[in-house]
C-alpha cells in the first residue's frame, strides 16, 4: 500500500487556476474505477432480474429513491421518530434562496455555527455544543454517503459541497443518529442533490450582486421510456459562483473573493411497472475552486478602525480545491413492505492552501517564526512581528508561508434493508445497515520565506517539496446498525437501535527530506476500536395532535493515532420533547441534556491553540443542556388575506455548557471547572415571515445570536475574548413576469451590520457586510 504514497509527481504551488493553469494535486480515479465498474456490473444485472408488486415504498419529490436512506423515511414520517428532527424541503429552501449553508442552517434550532470568509465556502458546524471547527464533530452527508474527504482518518472538512445546488436537507439530533456514522457525539446533516425529474423539466437562475457577485444555478431532467417497462433518466446540472470579495487589501492586489464551478451529472434506469420495481442510478459529480483566503485577521485597534481590512502580508494567500465523485446507487422494492437499497461510492479531493503560516522578525524564515495568534492576541509584546506584516518594515526571509498540500480518497460500499414483520402481535419496522468504508489523508507540505517590500510579496527562500511535513493516513471501517420501531398500541411506539464499529486509522510519517517516499516510512502508528453504541426512543400520541417524544443514545467521536495520550470521545446524550400541529400550525419543544466523557479537541490550522495540527486533545468530563422551539404557521387565514399565504416561523435555542474539572491543555487552554465552552452562545433566535400571492411574494428573515466565548472561561466575558451579539435581517423577493420567468431580488445582512464573525485562529475577521443580489429565473 506504501507504495501508492509518493507525491513526486506534485510540484510546489505555483499560480493556480484550476483547469486554467498547471494545477499541483492532479486528480485521477484508477484506485477506485475498477471496483466501481465491478459493482456497477453486478448491480445492474442483479436489478433488473428482480421484480415488484404496485404498493411502493413513496419517495418524495425533494429526494426520490434516497427515502429509506433519511431517519424520516425509515420512520415513515416525522410523527414516528422519538427524537428530534427538521427537514427542510426545496420549497423550504428556495425560499430562502442561499448559497451558503450557514444562512441555510439558521432555522433550524440547535445548531451551532462560526462564519469563516463570509461565502460558506468552509463552514464550521456543531450540533448541541458539540464543537464547529470544521464539522469534525457531527457527520455531513450527501445522498446517503459521508461527505467528508476523510471522515475517519482526518474528520476535519475543508470541503463541502455548493449549497445552492442542495435540494432538501435533514438535521437529526437525538437517538435517531445511529442511523449514521462514524460521528454520532453532535448528531447529522444529511444533503440530497437534485434528483432526476419524473418528467421533463428544466431551470436556469442567475444573479447579480455586490462585490462582483455572479452566481448561475441551472439543470435540465428528462425521463423516457427506453423499453415497455424501462424509462431512463437523465439529469445535467451546474453550479457557477464567483465574487471579488469584501476585504480591502492596503495595497492594490488580487481581489479577496473566490471561483467556484460545480457539475454534476446523473443517468438512471427504472423499472416501476416490474414485478419487483427496481432503480438505478449513476452520479458524477466535479467541483473547483479557486478562493483568496486566508486566516489572517486584525488587532482590535485595526478592526475598530476598518473591520474589512486586510494586511498586506495575505497577499499570496489562496485555497485551491478540487473533487470529484461517483456513486451508484440501486434499490428494489421486494414487497409493499420490504426495500433494499445498495450504494457504491468514490470520492476523491485535492487541495492546496498556500497561505501566512507565521513571522520571524529575524529573518529566519520557518526557523524561530511566531504564530499569527500570538502575534495579533499580544501586539504590544510582537509590536516588531505586527510591522512586518503591515508592511512597515521589511526583511527577507520575515513572513512564512505554507503550502497546505493535501490530497484525499473516500470510498466505500454500504447497503440498507426497510421491512416491516409481525413478530408476537406486534409490527416491528425495521431499518438495517451495513457499510465497508476506507479513506486517506495524504499531507506534501513545505514552507517558503518571504520579504514584504511595497505591498508585494517576494520570494526569500524555497522550501524543498515534502519538507514541512511529509505523512499519510489512512483509514478501514466496517459498520452495522439496527433500528427496530416496535408499534405496541395505535398510540405508543418504541424504537430501539445500536450502531458496531469497527475501525483502524494507520499513520505513516515519511521523512521531510525524502520527497519520493523511496525509503518508506519512519515511523508507524495505529489505532484501532470496536464501539457498541445502543439508542432507545419513545413516542406517545397524546390526542390527535399532539404527541410526546423522549429517548437516550450513547454517541462516540472516534479519535485516530496522535502523539499525545487522547482518547475516543463518548457521550451518552438524553431528550425530551412534544410536537402539536393542528391545521397550519406546527409547535415543537425539545430539552436535551448531553454527558460528555473525554472531550475531544483535534488541532487544525483554523481551531488555533499552541498545538501541532493533527494532534488531539482531551477536555475530560462536559456536560452540555438545553432547550429548542421551533413553531410554523400560516396566518392567513386567521388574518382573513383570501387569496394570499402569509407563512411565519420561529426557532429559538438555549444552549449552556460547563466543564466539570479543571485542566491544562495546549488546545482548550487553562480550563477552571464551570468554565463554558468556546463558540457556542446561549440565546439564538430566527424569526422568518412572508408574504405569497399568487405571482409574487416576499420573505425576510431575522436572525439573533448572542454573545459567545472565545477562550473557556464563566461569568462576565472578558475584553478580547468574545463574539459580540449580533442581529442580522435577509430579505427575498420575487415576482412571475410572464409564465416560467420570474424576477428576483435579494438582499443579505440587509441593515448593514458590521461584527465579528471570529476570533480564532488568527485575530478578528468580520461577517460579510450588505450584499444585494438580482436576477432572473426561467423554469420549463
Amino acid at each position: 500500500m506504501l507504495a501508492n504514497h509518493s507525491q513526486q509527481d506534485i510540484p510546489r504551488l505555483k499560480v493556480i487556476l484550476i483547469f486554467k493553469k498547471e494545477y499541483p494535486m492532479p486528480l485521477t480515479l484508477p484506485r477506485t474505477a475498477s471496483s466501481l465498474i465491478a459493482l456497477g456490473l453486478g448491480l445492474a444485472l442483479a436489478l433488473p432480474a428482480a421484480a415488484r408488486d404496485e404498493a411502493a415504498i413513496t419517495q418524495t419529490d425533494d429526494i426520490r429513491i434516497l427515502d429509506i436512506l433519511t431517519v424520516i423515511g425509515t420512520a415513515g414520517g416525522k410523527q414516528n421518530v422519538g427524537g428530534s428532527i427538521d427537514f427542510l424541503d426545496s420549497e423550504d429552501l428556495d425560499k430562502q434562496g442561499h448559497s451558503d449553508i450557514l444562512r441555510i442552517l439558521r432555522v433550524v434550532p440547535g445548531v451551532n455555527i462560526q462564519e469563516e470568509e463570509g461565502y460558506g465556502l468552509r463552514p464550521n458546524i456543531g450540533l448541541r455544543g458539540s464543537g464547529s471547527d470544521r464539522n469534525s464533530r457531527i457527520v455531513i452527508l450527501e445522498d446517503g454517503i459521508p461527505i467528508a474527504p476523510a471522515v475517519y482518518a482526518a474528520p476535519s472538512a475543508y470541503y463541502f459541497p455548493a449549497s445552492v445546488r442542495i435540494n432538501a436537507v435533514e438535521v437529526t439530533k437525538g437517538p435517531s443518529v445511529i442511523q449514521y456514522g462514524p460521528r454520532t457525539t453532535g448528531g447529522a446533516i444529511h444533503l440530497f442533490s437534485t434528483p432526476i425529474p419524473t418528467e421533463t423539466r428544466g431551470k436556469a437562475e442567475i444573479l447579480w450582486g455586490d462585490f462582483g457577485r455572479q452566481r448561475l444555478h441551472a439543470n435540465f431532467g428528462t425521463r423516457q421510456a427506453l423499453t415497455g417497462n424501462v424509462d431512463l433518466g437523465l439529469l445535467i446540472e451546474t453550479v457557477q459562483d464567483e465574487a471579488d470579495g469584501f476585504l480591502e487589501r492596503d495595497s492594490t492586489g488580487p481581489d479577496t473573493g473566490f471561483d467556484l464551478s460545480d457539475y454534476v451529472v446523473k443517468a438512471g434506469l427504472y423499472g416501476d411497472d416490474a414485478a419487483l420495481p427496481w432503480s438505478l442510478e449513476l452520479k458524477y459529480q466535479t467541483k473547483s475552486e479557486v478562493s483568496n483566503q486566508t486566516y489572517l485577521g486584525l488587532i482590535d485597534e485595526d478592526f475598530n478602525a476598518n473591520a474589512f481590512r486586510l494586511y498586506d502580508a495575505a497577499r499570496n494567500d489562496q485555497m485551491v480545491n478540487d473533487n470529484e465523485l461517483l456513486q451508484l446507487t440501486g434499490q428494489i422494492d421486494l414487497n409493499s413492505n420490504t426495500a433494499v437499497t445498495i450504494v457504491a461510492y468514490s470520492n476523491e479531493v485535492a487541495r492546496n492552501w498556500y497561505k501566512l503560516q507565521g513571522v520571524n522578525a529575524l529573518g529566519g524564515g520557518a526557523s524561530g517564526d511566531v504564530g499569527l495568534s500570538s502575534i495579533l492576541e499580544n501586539p504590544l509584546i510582537f509590536a516588531a512581528e505586527l510591522d512586518l506584516l503591515r508592511g512597515i518594515s521589511s526583511l527577507n526571509g520575515s513572513l512564512v508561508l505554507r503550502a497546505n498540500n493535501r490530497k484525499y480518497y473516500s470510498r466505500g460500499l454500504s447497503g440498507t434493508l426497510d421491512t416491516e414483520l409481525t413478530l408476537a402481535g406486534l409490527t416491528h419496522n425495521f431499518n438495517l445497515g451495513l457499510r465497508y468504508h476506507e479513506d486517506e489523508e495524504d499531507r506534501f507540505q513545505h514552507e517558503d520565506a518571504f520579504r514584504l517590500q511595497g505591498g508585494v510579496l517576494q520570494l526569500t527562500t524555497a522550501g524543498g517539496a515534502g519538507s514541512q511535513t511529509n505523512r499519510v493516513t489512512e483509514a478501514e471501517a466496517l459498520s452495522f446498525f439496527v433500528l427496530d420501531r416496535i408499534e405496541l398500541t395505535q398510540r405508543l411506539q418504541i424504537t430501539g437501535g445500536l450502531r458496531f464499529e469497527d475501525f483502524e486509522i494507520t499513520r505513516f510519517d515519511f521523512s521531510t527530506s525524502d520527497p519520493t517516499r523511496s525509503t518508506g516510512s519512519t515511523r508507524e502508528r495505529s489505532e484501532d476500536d470496536q464501539i457498541i453504541l445502543p439508542s432507545l426512543s419513545a413516542v406517545y400520541r397524546l390526542t390527535d395532535s399532539v404527541d410526546l417524544f423522549g429517548g437516550v443514545h450513547r454517541g462516540v467521536s472516534p479519535v485516530g493515532p496522535t502523539d499525545t495520550d487522547a482518547k475516543s470521545e463518548g457521550a451518552w446524550q438524553y431528550e425530551f420533547g412534544t410536537r402539536y400541529t393542528e391545521g397550519d400550525l406546527a409547535l415543537e419543544g425539545v430539552a436535551f441534556f448531553n454527558d460528555f466523557s473525554n472531550l475531544l479537541g483535534e488541532c487544525t490550522n483554523s481551531s488555533g491553540g499552541d498545538c501541532e495540527p493533527g494532534d488531539a486533545f482531551n477536555g475530560d468530563a462536559v456536560e452540555v443542556y438545553g432547550l429548542e422551539l421551533t413553531a410554523r404557521w400560516d396566518a392567513a387565514e386567521t388574518l382573513n388575506l383570501s387569496g394570499l399565504s402569509v407563512p411565519l416561523s420561529l426557532a429559538y435555542s438555549y444552549t449552556d455548557t460547563e466543564f466539570k474539572t479543571s485542566f491544562d491543555s495546549n488546545f482548550f487552554g487553562n480550563v477552571t471547572a464551570g468554565d463554558e465552552l468556546i463558540y457556542v452562545p446561549k440565546h439564538q433566535v430566527t424569526l422568518a415571515a412572508g408574504l405569497v400571492g399568487n405571482k409574487w411574494d416576499v420573505y425576510a428573515l431575522l436572525n439573533y445570536v448572542g454573545k459567545a466565548r472565545t477562550e473557556p472561561g464563566q461569568g462576565p466575558i472578558p475584553a478580547g475574548q468574545d463574539i459580540d451579539r449580533r442581529t442580522i435581517v435577509d430579505i427575498s423577493a420575487s415576482y412571475e413576469i410572464a409564465d416560467g420567468i420570474r424576477l428576483k431580488a435579494k438582499a443579505e445582512n440587509l441593515f448593514d451590520e458590521t461584527y465579528i464573525a471570529s476570533r480564532r485562529p488568527s485575530g478578528l475577521r468580520p461577517g460579510k457586510p450588505r450584499e444585494i443580489l438580482f436576477g432572473v429565473e426561467v423554469t420549463f
